[in-house]
């Protein structure tokens, strides 16, 4: 079992993830009931992870058309001197514009979801700087993991990942990437990125070797 203060550490730490416009518009449920993870077995088409892990995290974006908690985010923003009045008050009305317009384009729930995510990686980095272990899960069916965490009846919420959460078993052997150059570009898609260190070869101190007339190590008898 993950200890409810190291959970808890986690949590916090996964919630700082940055989001539009701070607008925080995204959530997560930690699901540790032995009951609702064997519901979450089922949502997942059997996949053995929420039998597993003690915790399953589900991330749920909120894809409303107008945005919550705006006026304790705002001042907090202004109590910890983030913001300026001036800066929070065009927030508010440049993000209800930037809202209707997502809603009229019927991209609301895009959005939420990126925000959501943002969460997840950082839960995942969270989870390893503390010790624990999760990876991204896919293969979930949403309606049945909103029954499982009470949000059945909630169209405006909309399942963005699930992560299970545990202390490693084992340490696993990466299964390797692709060469850097095949999914990294400089300037435009395509165009790999050079991953060699500009005049290295040229350079002295990347070598480790002193240049003609620069002093060598010093050693003492």
């Amino acid at each position: 079992p993950v200890p409810h203060h190291l959970l808890r550490e986690l949590l916090d730490l996964t919630l700082r993830a940055p989001s539009a416009w701070n607008g925080q518009a995204r959530s997560v449920v930690a699901v540790t009931d032995p009951a609702r993870l064997a519901d979450l077995v089922r949502a997942t088409g059997g996949q053995p992870q929420p039998r597993e892990a003690p915790v399953m995290l589900v991330f749920v974006a909120d894809c409303g058309d107008r945005p919550t908690d705006r006026e304790e985010i705002h001042r907090a923003a202004l109590d910890a001197g983030a913001w300026s009045a001036a800066f929070a008050e065009d927030s508010l009305a440049s993000e209800l514009a930037f809202r209707r317009d997502l809603a009229a384009r019927g991209l609301l729930r895009e959005y939420a979801v990126k925000d959501a995510m943002l969460a997840a990686a950082h839960a995942l980095l969270a989870a390893t700087a503390l010790g624990l272990a999760g990876c991204p899960m896919n293969g979930w069916d949403e309606t049945a993991v909103k029954e499982v965490i009470g949000i059945a009846d909630r169209d405006d919420l909309a399942i963005a990942l699930l992560t299970p959460l545990g202390f490693p078993a084992e340490t696993r052997v990466p299964p390797g990437r692709l060469p850097l150059g095949r999914r990294a570009f400089t300037d435009r898609y395509g165009v790999p990125f050079d991953d060699t260190t500009p005049g290295a070869a040229e350079d002295p101190a990347a070598s480790g070797t002193p240049s003609a007339g620069a002093p060598g190590p010093v050693t003492h008898p």
